[in-house]
């Protein structure tokens, strides 16, 4: 296992070559998301970097150069997280971590996060934000041009906010001058946002975020306070519309999601705070919800462990069980949920141990698969080349052991990742 997965991440390009040569991966189990079932014995085809077909084990198979005999696993679509932080440090205590290194050493731990995402099985990302602008773009690029082994990126460039707001570095003196390139995304109008929406996506982002109230994770800033005007992020959702870009905004409390919404928002990052009116709204105009409710219990135990500060150790506690239950509602009410957990406020890699999390506050173990591929990949715009296992998507695919519906915590460990027909880890030869 341990040669397939370096010879995955270093000879991407030697795996190109041979893109005429088929594939043929063995199921036991299938998980077909978008029909909403688990289908038994069946065998995928991979032709270069996309699914050929999905035939049963009995039918004939064509020419393949190698099959893959996962009979005892559950093959599932690649995984998708909506909500990552690929580029950046881990959080920590200090405020100023973001200027404690050079962009070139930032570079390489990206590098580094990119990896460990897509051995955990994670085949794509929604990256919602880097402190130096573009970086995550740059890390995405990487990756496309197979330079550094990672999951498919869609990049925010950074965060549109406003001054001393919760996309801005906050609890640093004030007398320090922060560079021109953690600063690109602050605006404190309409027109502002409008110019930031524009530099952004020209430059290179894929999709805007936009901060539209307080964060937990921002030094002063309060979750439940809105931080954008409805006026302005419209005007941030008109902006990209002129792109065919899409806009998703940060908000905990009520009055900033339903703000966004209202501005028309395709997604809502958090929600930690939404009451009943405010999931009402998200299901009526069709709004997706990216709940991270898996990271409130890694940053109360290890944010205290390792001496976060006390002020954002409160609004976790104050924020994380509310969520939980919103989410319980949320389900109940069929609003539109797509998988996102926040990674790099806890390590990377870690990132399915929210499924488990989704199943616990109300998903079926069924839901919650769907949320981290289907659904996620509806949410990101990429439904026709990801999320589900059917002909012409990439060929993205993950394999537990045994019944993967039976636990969804057995996603946390995955023993099969392929990505665009390049075989990562596997657990046969």
């Amino acid at each position: 296992m341990r040669v397939l997965q370096v010879l995955g991440a270093l000879t991407l390009a030697a795996a190109g070559a041979a893109a005429d040569d088929a594939i043929a991966v063995r199921a036991g189990r299938l998980v077909d998301v978008e029909k909403g079932q688990v289908l038994r014995d069946r065998v995928v085809i991979v032709r270069g970097e996309r699914i050929e077909a999905v035939l049963d084990a009995g039918a004939p198979l064509p020419k393949v150069a190698r099959v893959l005999d996962l009979s005892g696993y559950t093959l599932a679509p690649g995984l998708i997280d909506c909500h990552t932080h690929l580029v950046d440090l881990v959080q920590s205590a200090s405020p100023a971590a973001p200027l404690e290194t050079s962009a070139s050493r930032q570079a390489y731990i990206g590098v580094k996060h990119a990896r460990a995402t897509l051995l955990a099985g994670f085949t794509s990302v929604r990256d919602v934000g880097s402190w130096r602008v573009f970086s995550d773009a740059a890390l995405r690029d990487a990756i496309d041009e197979g330079i550094v082994p990672g999951p498919r990126m869609a990049v925010a460039g950074t965060y549109v906010t406003t001054s001393s707001g919760s996309g801005d570095i906050a609890g640093i003196a004030p007398d320090v001058v922060l560079p021109p390139e953690f600063r690109a995304g602050v605006a404190n109008s309409a027109d502002e946002v409008r110019r930031r929406v524009r530099e952004l996506l020209n430059g290179g982002a894929d999709f805007i975020k936009i901060m539209a109230t307080g964060a937990v994770f921002t030094r002063g800033t309060r979750p439940g306070v809105p931080e954008f005007s409805e006026a302005e992020m419209r005007a941030a959702v008109e902006e990209a519309a002129k792109y065919g870009a899409r806009v998703t905004a940060h908000a905990h409390g009520s009055e900033g999601i339903q703000n966004a919404i209202r501005a028309g928002v395709q997604s809502i990052e958090h929600g930690s705070l939404a009451d009943d009116a405010t999931l009402r709204l998200m299901k009526e105009r069709g709004t997706y919800w990216v709940p991270d409710i898996y990271n409130g219990d890694y940053t109360a135990t290890e944010g205290k462990r390792l001496g976060w500060p006390a002020d954002i150790l409160k609004k976790n506690d104050d924020t994380t069980e509310v969520q939980r239950q919103a989410f319980r509602k949320g389900v109940a009410m069929g609003v539109r949920i797509a998988f996102g957990t926040d990674s790099g406020i806890y390590p990377h890699g870690w990132n399915a141990k929210q499924l488990a999390y989704m199943v616990r506050y109300g998903m079926t173990p069924l839901q919650a698969l769907q949320a981290a591929t289907i659904e996620a990949a509806r949410n990101i715009g990429w439904e026709e080349r990801v999320g589900s296992l059917a002909p012409g998507r990439f060929a993205d695919m993950v394999g537990v052991e045994g019944d993967g519906l039976a636990d969804v915590a057995a996603f946390e460990s995955v023993a099969f990742v392929m990505k665009g027909g390049v075989v990562y880890k596997s657990p046969v030869p």
